[in-house]
């Protein structure tokens, strides 16, 4: 693996709070990473250190092998935070065409117009007349200006609409084509089902699961097998197998929970009930989420 983020027993405090516990992870080239939690998990803590914007109180944060603050790693890495900050007194193109003459290979700013949804009147526009959205649209082209190849993004959605947010998850999934490393962090889980191969999930300030979406979603004892069956055959014999935690109709298909799927389908076909349309369901990420992260408390 390529490494381009990598964490040694990171820790961060503050007087005598422990935002970030000792934790560890490395995160290859071209894998598109959401960090999750909930509110003061150390997400952006994290964040904020990877970013160089803190120091660790202990442990050792390298991007491309380097300290985060040093030059040569600045010009390859782009960053989109919550807070949406923007310099007065100039046209938004006048703002990029500054940032891009900061990096060695920025990319041509028809691209970024194309890749960010910025429009001609947008880039006339003086920044402090700029709407929320158009912002956020400017605050995405600063962060793709430079042509990073380390893309970072805290909560990087909010305040879009339906299409922004469309049209932003879009142009992740051709940056990640491309082989760009992305890591963000948000609190919409549907956001990173769809668009992260992998998920650190925080809990106080520590990593209580790393995987991909899939893996964490097997973790829950939720899992389902549903199906369509003639809705006039009765289902107490599937009640004699001890597998079979619960069983319910909903939406004119039966649901049976188990934490053993694949024993319910040859069960399924061991009684011959007719089943039609048999369906699998690992579970949610939010039941997921809330499961592995319930009863956190609250720090910074």
């Amino acid at each position: 693996m390529n490494k381009i983020v990598s964490l040694t027993n990171v820790t961060k405090s503050f007087q005598h709070k422990t935002a970030v516990n000792d934790v560890s992870f490395t995160i290859g080239k071209g894998e598109v990473v959401a960090i999750l939690g909930p509110n003061g998990a150390g997400k952006t803590t994290t964040i904020s250190m990877i970013l160089g914007l803190l120091k660790p109180t202990a442990g050792e944060v390298q991007l491309f092998d380097h300290q985060p603050h040093e030059k040569q790693v600045r010009e390859k890495i782009g960053t989109m935070l919550q807070e949406v900050s923007v310099m007065p007194g100039l046209k938004v193109r006048e703002i990029l065409e500054l940032i891009r003459s900061y990096y060695p290979k920025p990319l041509p700013i028809q691209q970024l117009i194309e890749l960010t949804g910025l429009t001609e009147q947008d880039m006339k526009t003086m920044a402090e007349k700029l709407s929320g959205g158009q912002k956020r649209r400017l605050s995405f082209a600063l962060a793709l200006a430079g042509n990073p190849e380390l893309i970072i993004f805290d909560e990087p959605t909010v305040g879009m609409d339906i299409t922004s947010r469309n049209r932003f998850w879009e142009t992740i999934h051709h940056l990640a084509e491309q082989g760009k490393t992305i890591i963000f962090s948000t609190h919409y889980l549907q956001e990173a089902d769809d668009a992260a191969g992998r998920i650190l999930l925080f809990k106080d300030g520590a990593i209580v699961a790393d995987g991909t979406p899939s893996q964490i979603k097997a973790r829950i004892s939720k899992q389902s097998v549903s199906f369509i069956v003639d809705p006039e055959l009765p289902l107490e014999k599937l009640f004699l197998h001890s597998e079979i935690d619960d069983i319910y109709r909903k939406n004119n298909r039966v649901y049976i929970q188990s934490s053993n799927t694949d024993r319910v389908l040859e069960l399924l076909f061991q009684e011959k009930i007719g089943a039609r349309d048999i369906q699998i369901e690992r579970g949610k990420l939010e039941e997921a989420f809330e499961q592995l992260t319930s009863g956190a408390k609250e720090a910074i």
